[in-house]
């Protein structure tokens, strides 16, 4: 008997802390992926701040009760989604929520908040969540777990791909042919955005990031700053490895401000991640195989525009995601609708050889309509 299509709503909320995505999606398989619909639910200033707070020095009752709000907020992307689509709640076979991580300190724990009770409740569906616990269980980092999504769903029939994501940080995944785990390397190379858009907010207070790359365009690398940052052990570090605002965040955001005032900052900030992000694939990756990037940094004109020169040097060639599918804007959110489909089916979702993890695993706890 043939498997009925499953529609399904996939959030995310990444490291840049810029809202929650909500992906509509109909799922045949788990090898094909339609978007439906794609809604975003921003953060305002005041909930980013809370939620930077709480990674700072958040005590039990701010965390309890940003849990509970964060889950409120992904409701409202979910209706947004369903209201964008025509789409009811009723036709939804599960809706799977990444959460928002507060703390990532892999091989100790990778925590995620956001009550999947509340989705459960208001929608009257599953929600899958709490995807990267059962991998750290298992020896794991935890991430990068899109992988399993670029594997199957984005690699190029016929040759090597790198999926490049430049979310608040970079990750890549690295796929020799489509639909084949063997070969397949993936692993976060260090800042994406998180870092950029931190130092802008301190050059100029009324800014949620560095609109068009005005900063960053007028300001000078500081290379000796540069140099010193390059040297963290992170970099040289061989996968799988994954990192978060524990390293690079505020800290290091404030090192760069104080060091580099100015736009100087922000230019040597979008520096790192370019140069990071090539240097790894230039180490990591085998061969030249074309880079298919998405993720927030992609709005960044000069980061961009640096990182298809870097690459471009080395015969890499840039593309945007969009080109070959749909706005990767989605793609996160996309990617963990297809995680909880694999929950949902008893399915592994984790790329071992990316995670570290002792072997694969089902993931993900599965909150009853």
């Amino acid at each position: 008997m043939t498997e009925r299509p499953t529609l399904a709503v996939g959030l995310m909320s990444g490291t840049s802390l810029d809202g929650v995505d909500a992906a509509l999606v109909r799922l045949d398989g788990p090898t094909r992926c339609e978007l439906l619909g794609f809604e975003s639910r921003p953060y305002s200033a005041a909930e980013r701040e809370q939620i930077l707070a709480a990674i700072a020095a958040g005590g039990a009752r701010e965390l309890a009760l940003l849990h509970v709000r964060l889950s409120e907020w992904a409701t409202e992307a979910v209706e947004a989604v369903l209201g964008e689509t025509h789409t009811r709640a009723s036709d939804l076979g599960f809706i799977a929520m990444h959460g928002q991580t507060i703390w990532h300190e892999p091989p100790a724990t990778s925590w995620q908040l956001g009550e999947p009770a509340i989705l459960a409740e208001r929608f009257g569906v599953r929600v899958v969540s709490n995807f990267r616990a059962r991998d750290v269980a298992a020896g794991g980092q935890g991430a990068p777990l899109v992988p399993i999504a670029d594997m199957l769903l984005f690699g190029h029939a016929e040759r090597p791909r790198v999926l490049l994501n430049l979310g608040g940080m970079a990750n890549l995944t690295y796929v020799p042919r489509r639909a084949e785990e063997a070969g397949v390397l993936a692993f976060d190379t260090g800042p994406g955005v998180a870092l950029v858009d931190a130092v802008a907010r301190m050059v100029d207070r009324s800014l949620r990031f560095d609109h068009d790359g005005g900063l960053a365009r007028r300001g000078r690398v500081r290379e000796a700053l540069l140099e010193t940052l390059l040297a963290d052990p992170f970099f040289a570090a061989p996968p799988p490895k994954s990192t978060g605002r524990e390293r690079f965040g505020l800290a290091m955001a404030e090192r760069i401000h104080r060091d580099a005032p100015g736009p100087d900052g922000v230019a040597t900030a979008v520096e790192l991640t370019v140069r990071s992000v090539a240097e790894a694939i230039a180490r990591w990756v085998p061969g030249t195989p074309e880079v298919v990037a998405s993720g927030g940094g992609l709005h960044h004109p000069v980061l961009r525009e640096r990182l298809a020169a870097l690459l471009g040097a080395r015969g890499l060639p840039l593309s945007r995601f969009e080109e070959h599918f749909f706005t990767g804007d989605a793609k996160e959110a996309v990617a963990f609708a297809l995680l909880g489909y694999l929950t949902i089916h008893g399915q592994p979702a984790n790329v071992a050889t990316a995670t570290g993890a002792t072997g694969p695993r089902v993931l993900g706890q599965v909150t009853p309509a």
